[in-house]
């Protein structure tokens, strides 16, 4: 039996909605997000013992906090999703334009941290909370190919999805060529290069740094390859094999930062 038009428009209408939002989880994740002032907060759920541990984040933000049954979750989630009894609805953040976040004039050392179809959301999780503690200007990704803002990625960042920029651009090289229009050199981590890092750093002391990292496995495209300044490696003790894309990041944001004055 073919559906009413109301119907199918209902339900078409009911999926745009939820494409524009998505459900954060995880105490931490839940209260840094109620604390954000720059959040757009559609709906909030907890258990009773989730609503006292937030009880400040939930005043503070002024939401309504629908109270839950814990064996009966009702909320949108995977299955394997550890929500810790709290999820928040809400829509994503916007940061503003790679000219906004990484202008390199507002003192400090610039870094950008450039992601290659990096995927994995427990990874750009991980890289946003080094990005954070290091203080780089932004992480920019490609908006397809790349983990978009989910309740994963929010819980794995530990709250520095509501303050570290994550700016998903529709072309990755087009991204690039404007940060080295800004006066940023592009290093290029690959396994395989000749520099290490450290070298790579000390021919561009003082100018500000974008690293650029590809996913694991495939790495840097041919086209990102060709459109950075410079390719660098991570040195290593042995032939083991490379870091995982998250700790790559992270020793490269420190290296860059530790750079002598």
């Amino acid at each position: 039996m073919k559906k009413p038009k109301w119907v199918i428009e209902k339900e078409q209408a009911r999926r745009a909605s939820a494409a524009e939002t998505v459900w954060l989880f995880g105490h931490h994740a839940v209260r840094d997000a109620l604390m954000n002032p720059d959040r757009t907060r559609v709906r909030l759920v907890v258990t009773r013992n989730a609503a006292d541990k937030l009880a400040e984040a939930i005043a503070a933000s002024g939401m309504e906090a629908e109270v839950a049954d814990p064996r009966n979750f009702p909320v949108p989630l995977d299955p394997g999703s550890v929500h810790q009894g709290a999820a928040l609805e809400v829509k994503a953040l916007d940061w503003g334009s790679i000219t906004e976040c990484c202008m390199a004039g507002s003192g400090g050392r610039p870094v950008v941290v450039a992601l290659d179809r990096v995927t994995d959301p427990h990874n750009v999780g991980a890289i946003l909370r080094s990005a954070e503690v290091f203080g780089a200007r932004a992480v920019i990704a490609p908006a397809r190919h790349s983990a978009p803002e989910t309740g994963a990625l929010a819980k794995t960042a530990s709250g520095a999805l509501e303050r570290q920029p994550y700016l998903r651009v529709r072309n990755l090289a087009s991204a690039l060529e404007e940060l080295r229009n800004m006066g940023y050199v592009l290093l290029g981590l690959a396994g395989e290069a000749d520099l290490d890092l450290a070298e790579g750093l000390a021919a561009h002391d003082g100018r500000p740094v974008a690293l650029v990292l590809g996913a694991e496995g495939p790495g840097l495209r041919e086209k990102t390859r060709e459109t950075c300044d410079m390719l660098v490696r991570i040195p290593a003790a042995g032939n083991f094999g490379s870091l995982n894309v998250s700790n790559a990041a992270a020793v490269s944001l420190y290296a860059a930062q530790m750079r002598p004055d």
